[in-house]
């Protein structure tokens, strides 16, 4: 399905679906909880001789609800350790995240063995209306970071959609900042991270938000159509 007709067609479930993700994200529990486990998936992989892949987002990064080990990147660990590639995945997810805070953290994670970016920031920006020049600024300011720290990295970007509550052009122009800076630096570009999994109820935990175990799987997917290519 094109980007066009997934705009056209979303259903009005997906509308209700973003606008609680920033009540969804906001948890201090349950945030407190995914550090710890962002940590420890950091830990467990220090020790390895292999590259890594560093995954840096938000609650549908960390998994938000579910178990480190559901979330889509760990999906994507299992799925490089069935075809014998040798890369560790990090998941550097954090609940409530926005390309301003992303930016201000982004520092602390960059490590030289990371070979592979994954870039999933922006939905909550769009949520509260942060002007779209803002959005825009941040992330180019973390493309930015990576290219100057880990030159020999390759930054997958993953496209973000927004309801239209705040006018068609503030939600096309939301939508169009992903594709028009994948292709200003010659980024790897995820469509859209949620595609087959927003506005479906079997797919979304109890608070309509979060993907469940099978959304997250279906996400996974989608990052991993992507990054095959990439790795």
């Amino acid at each position: 399905m094109s980007v066009q007709s997934q705009h056209s067609a979303m259903p009005l479930i997906f509308c209700y679906f973003l606008c609680l993700l920033l009540m969804g994200c906001g948890g201090k529990t349950k945030e407190k909880e995914q550090n710890a486990d962002a940590v420890e998936t950091e830990e467990a992989t220090a020790e390895s001789n292999g590259k890594k892949i560093l995954f840096f987002g938000d609650s549908l990064t960390a998994g938000y609800g579910l178990e480190v080990a559901d979330a889509f990147p760990a999906l994507i660990q299992e799925k490089l350790d069935s075809l014998g590639l040798d890369y560790q995945v990090v998941n550097a997810g954090l609940s409530g995240e926005t390309t301003a805070s992303g930016l201000n953290r982004m520092e602390w994670v960059l490590e030289d063995d990371i070979s592979v970016v994954v870039l999933e920031l922006g939905a909550n920006d769009g949520l509260r209306g942060i002007p779209l020049e803002e959005t825009r600024k941040n992330l180019q300011a973390m493309v930015d970071m990576i290219q100057e720290k880990l030159p020999q990295a390759t930054i997958v970007l993953a496209g973000m959609q927004i309801p239209p509550n705040m006018g068609p052009e503030y939600t096309s122009g939301f939508r169009d900042i992903f594709p028009e800076l994948a292709e200003k630096e010659n980024l790897a570009l995820i469509p859209f991270l949620l595609e087959g999994v927003a506005g479906i109820p079997e797919l979304n935990q109890g608070d309509g938000i979060h993907p469940t175990q099978k959304g997250q799987q279906l996400v996974a997917e989608n990052v991993w159509e992507v990054l095959a290519e990439v790795l």
